[in-house]
């Protein structure tokens, strides 16, 4: 895992990630946006463009926010 992407994308959706990744990693999900593990890189790229916040890197990942790690590699399992 590397950069996630938690509640306060849920409804926002802006989209400044995707547009910021050098690499395409990032993938519209029903709800918000998720970051595919085994192709990031870790710039950090999407994580200073979010305009709410809502990207950490796993091991940063505010408390009670700890869901969207397994989200997204639900995610990415079923897609």
């Amino acid at each position: 895992m590397s950069y996630v992407i938690t509640s306060p994308c849920i409804g926002e959706k802006a989209g400044d990630c995707v547009d910021v990744c050098p690499v395409d990693c990032i993938a519209e999900g029903a709800g918000q946006f998720f970051i595919d593990p085994d192709i990031c890189i870790d710039c950090g790229a999407c994580e200073a463009a979010c305009p709410v916040q809502a990207i950490f890197y796993e091991d940063e990942v505010p408390k009670g926010e700890e869901k969207y790690i397994q989200k997204a590699i639900e995610f990415y399992r079923n897609h």
